[in-house]
């Protein structure tokens, strides 16, 4: 078995409207709960906003701490699913499953080594 991110992308601005973000929570959870039956889910988080975050960069002897994300762009890492299946293919399945309730956000699918 292979564990794979399920990164979600998504763009810059505040948090959508609780009318518009229900149905999807809603959703989400299902795919949660059927990626969990499955024996697939290994973990699941949010996170903040980038503008929480600290970057590292090691400069010699030094190293050099700076606030906000470490690139800028329109969009952002907002959260992700770790997930152990056979190979690419299931995990493009569920990937699949995935950006159709978050869409028109997008997903990444990279394997861990």
């Amino acid at each position: 078995m292979k564990q794979y991110l399920l990164g979600i992308y998504q763009p810059d601005g505040p948090i959508p409207e609780p009318s518009v973000l229900e149905p999807i929570m809603t959703n989400l959870a299902s795919w949660n709960d059927e990626l969990r039956e499955a024996g697939s889910w290994v973990f699941s988080a949010g996170l903040h906003p980038p503008e929480s975050s600290t970057v590292l960069r090691a400069s010699g002897d030094e190293v050099l701490v700076t606030d906000g994300p470490f690139t800028e762009g329109k969009e952002h890492l907002g959260g992700f699913t770790v997930i152990q299946v056979e190979d690419l293919d299931e995990a493009l399945l569920w990937a699949r499953k995935l950006t159709r309730i978050l869409e028109p956000l997008s997903v990444e699918v990279r394997p861990f080594t």
